[in-house]
């Protein structure tokens, strides 16, 4: 029940307020002896007194990352929510430099846009040092003024993320916020009115040494007229000065406009040859691609008329072969040897059949089988000194 929100609190930024410092942190400060001890119980008008026994500011420390009494402050204000009054007047406090400190991170954390501004820039006059606690444990010097720039330009401070704000000069162009006036300007204003002071001063003193010097001359005027003259060189030579440097200025910002040209054509230059390069080189790369590929279309239109070619050749040497054979059968068809109705092929085991019985005929007389041994014996004589066999 200690750790909870105020019932009657209202949501900031569309959240609960405590849910502003992130939940490893939270959940430090809830655990932290400080915020047991010294921060049950309070209310509003209490803190005010924790606030002004604050030495130092800070957000985590120690290897633990223990939280500093500082950021239990800002956490115990999450949790109670302060009336905005309040607040302002912890702001508005310039006898203790931690209660406005407190205050301002306070504000930075729930207030609008416009609050932020209104109140935290103010603070930019406030030069009174802060001392802050490091996330080593040690101690470092700082102003009110450098934390409250840090508060409106960064993202984080003191171990915390600070709620987005818009620009200044963005609020300034739709009219929600009035140009800022710096603390200096009534300074400059005091310049401005002493110089026209001392030139309407001048112009009256010469009106009168004018009247004066036809009257006469005395030392008086004499001196009076030295010190116009130096008067009148001192505004001339400062005059001269004011626009030989702006003068200077405008020469310094051609010349630095000069260069800025110079460069990004420079950077165009490097570019385009950039990409001329990347292109050539694609080019190359699309070249072999197409050489490559004009190359094994080559080979493989090679391939296939050997292939043609070794098939043709097949063929015509099939062709002669039958032309060939075709050619011996006309010839002995025209010589009477070959039936007209059979061809060479098919008349081959007609001449053979003759043949074989032919030779079958004279293997049976050749006399060698004879019944009579003794002629027998002579025909194989005979046979053998190639005579014909005894027919008996």
């Amino acid at each position: 029940m200690a750790n909870r929100t105020d019932p009657a609190a209202k949501s900031i930024h569309g959240t609960n307020p405590q849910n502003l410092v992130e939940k490893i942190l939270r959940s430090k400060i809830y655990q932290n002896t400080y915020w047991k001890e010294q921060c049950f119980g309070l209310t509003a008008e209490t803190l005010v007194d924790k606030a002004m026994e604050l030495d130092h500011l800070g957000g985590t420390y120690g290897g633990n990352r223990k939280p500093t009494p500082f950021m239990c402050l800002v956490m115990k204000m999450l949790q109670i929510q302060p009336e905005k009054d309040i607040v302002v007047e912890f702001i508005k406090n310039e006898d203790y430099k931690y209660v406005r400190v407190l205050g301002a991170f306070y504000m930075r954390l729930t207030g609008s846009v416009t609050d932020v501004y209104q109140y935290l820039e103010p603070l930019y006059n406030d030069y009174r040092k802060l001392r802050r606690k490091l996330p080593d444990g040690k101690f470092c010097l700082t102003h009110v003024d450098e934390l409250i720039d840090e508060l409106l330009t960064r993202d984080y401070s003191c171990d915390v993320a600070l709620p987005r704000v818009q620009k200044r000069w963005t609020l300034e162009a739709s009219g929600i916020l009035e140009p800022r006036r710096s603390a200096l300007e009534e300074d400059f204003e005091e310049e401005e009115e002493k110089e026209e002071d001392e030139q309407a001063m001048d112009a009256y003193e010469a009106d009168t040494h004018e009247k004066d010097y036809y009257h006469g001359r005395s030392p008086t005027r004499e001196r009076d007229r030295d010190r116009k003259r130096d008067s009148y060189r001192y505004h001339r030579d400062r005059d001269y000065d004011r626009d030989y440097g702006r003068g200077r200025e405008r020469d310094r910002d051609r010349d630095r406009e000069r260069d800025r040209d110079r460069d990004r054509e420079r950077d165009r230059d490097r570019d385009r040859d950039r990409h001329r390069a990347r292109d050539e080189k694609d080019y190359g790369r699309e070249r072999e691609r197409e050489r490559d590929r004009d190359g094994r279309e080559r080979e493989r239109r090679d391939r296939d008329r050997g292939r043609r070619r070794s098939r043709s050749r097949s063929r015509s040497r099939d062709r002669r072969e039958r032309d060939r054979e075709d050619g011996d059968y006309r010839k002995r068809r025209a010589r009477g040897s070959v039936s007209p109705r059979r061809r060479p092929e098919e008349d081959g085991g007609a001449r053979e059949e003759p043949r074989r019985k032919k030779e079958k005929k004279e293997k049976k007389s050749d006399g060698t089988d004879h019944p009579d041994p003794e002629i027998a014996e002579a025909n194989r004589l005979r046979a053998s000194l190639g005579l014909a066999p005894l027919k008996l």
